[in-house]
């Protein structure tokens, strides 16, 4: 199928819609004022991002499929109108249940717009130019998660937390604006061939999922993740069942019979999980230790994106020349290095060594990714590229939301051991953001040595 003319101006504001979802990085930065604005604890701060990213994980591959059957392009524009109308929500919230229930809105609305770009990105290039379109909608993603901490930094700073959010509302109305920019293809499907209760058992299994594991640490009743993480199991398991009844499932389970294809999907998570890392705890050393504000913070975070911007530009350079295993491994090696020598700070670890720490793990993640997106869009039929997209999207969120518990949950343990022994709240911290970050690097070390048992794994695009 060649592409439509012209599909540059496409790009753009495909690009633009995009942006909203990595500049949420912003929103990171901001942790410390928010906290401080509803006397939140550090560790339910969490909530701000659970409210968000969970939302967005439970329907994102529902609406890929949904996007696979009406046409990307209409999935695209309501979730840039949600997405607006959410930042609008946030940006006025007057009470912490509120900016809540503005980010659950938020997170509807990059549901829609994450589920489809990846195929509408794809669908305006040539096919034999698949990387380089992945590399763009990478490069996007990397850019606004570079941006998102040095805006971020400077709009709290003037205007304290509520400027993250409405920042972004003219970015959302002017995409939606030119979204008929976007040239789209005939619609050759029916919306009656989606798999409606497949969607309903899918969102019903990721929300009890990660409801527990959110509410594994915190103010609940013992029993109360463990009875999430019971229903999860079931509606799981029947899910499964209906998926491989039903003759049009929202994505076929076989897939994942090929072992390189689920190990692939499961490191994803997992570099994923470390990889966050950095935007939930690195704010909070860059202000406490370092002793910076928050735009001076912003920007050294940024670097970490930056690497990514790099690391994803590489990728598409090099996607014809080098098989996409070998740009798969090398990028979680060089993430596995980045994250050892975050762990590696202290109280005198210059900036310098701080930045570029960031920036190789960046690097890594930026390689992996395009690497990742192009072999799963690759494995999975054209006319499923929804699901392909929605698929890389997910896993992504998967380790997102799992670090946002279980990084904090860490972080909290490792600084209440420490404090038994050290004699300053500061020492303390620093003792526990070592020792989480050190056990992330190990983690992810230990995930990519045990991938190597398969090497079939890194063969892709070979």
């Amino acid at each position: 199928m060649s592409p439509p003319p012209r599909p540059y101006l496409g790009l753009l504001v495909i690009g633009l819609g995009t942006l909203l979802a990595p500049l949420d990085t912003a929103v990171n930065i901001a942790f410390p004022n928010i906290t401080r604005a509803f006397a939140l604890n550090l560790e339910d701060i969490r909530w701000v991002v659970v409210a968000y990213v969970l939302t967005y994980a439970s329907l994102m591959l529902a609406f890929g499929r949904l996007g696979d059957l009406i046409g990307y392009r209409p999935i695209f524009q309501v979730g840039l109108l949600i997405s607006a109308l959410g930042l609008f929500t946030c940006s006025i919230a007057p009470d912490y249940l509120a900016l809540l229930l503005g980010r659950a809105l938020q997170g509807l609305g990059i549901a829609l717009t994450l589920s489809c770009g990846p195929a509408l990105v794809i669908s305006l290039l040539h096919d034999s130019e698949r990387a380089r379109a992945l590399a763009f909608y990478a490069g996007v993603i990397a850019i606004g998660g570079a941006l998102g901490p040095m805006v971020g930094g400077v709009l709290v700073a003037r205007w304290d937390w509520a400027a993250v959010f409405w920042f972004r509302l003219p970015i959302a109305i002017l995409a939606l604006a030119l979204s008929p920019l976007i040239a789209t293809g005939p619609n050759l499907r029916s919306v009656r061939d989606f798999d409606a209760i497949g969607a309903l058992l899918l969102v019903a299994w990721f929300s009890a999922f990660l409801l527990a594991l959110a509410c594994l640490p915190g103010p609940f009743a013992a029993s109360v993740p463990y009875l999430l993480l019971l229903l999860a199991v079931a509606v799981f398991c029947a899910f499964c069942w209906h998926g491989l009844r039903s003759p049009r499932p929202l994505i076929r389970l076989s897939r994942f019979a090929n072992l390189s294809f689920s190990l692939i999907n499961a490191l994803a998570v997992v570099a994923n999980f470390a990889a966050f890392s950095v935007l939930i705890l690195v704010p909070y050393y860059l202000v406490r230790i370092s002793a910076l504000d928050a735009a001076t913070a912003g920007v050294v975070l940024a670097t970490s994106a930056l690497g990514a911007v790099v690391g994803s530009w590489l990728a598409g350079r090099l996607s014809q020349r080098l098989p996409m295993g070998a740009l798969a491994l090398s990028g979680l090696v060089l993430a596995v290095a980045g994250q050892w020598a975050i762990s590696t700070w202290t109280l005198m670890t210059p900036l310098a060594a701080i930045a570029g720490s960031l920036f190789v793990q960046g690097l890594g993640m930026g390689l992996f990714q395009v690497a990742y997106g192009d072999y799963v869009t690759g494995a999975l039929p054209a006319q499923d590229r929804g699901v392909a997209g929605s698929l890389t999207m997910l896993t992504r969120t998967i380790g997102v939301v799992l670090g946002a518990t279980g990084l904090s949950a860490a972080f909290n343990y490792f600084q209440a051991v420490a404090a038994r022994t050290l004699a300053s709240s500061t020492e303390a911290f620093l003792a526990g953001f070592q020792t989480t970050l050190r056990y992330v690097a190990i983690g992810l070390a230990i995930a990519v040595a045990v991938s190597l048992l398969s090497p079939r794994t890194w063969r892709l695009g070979a």
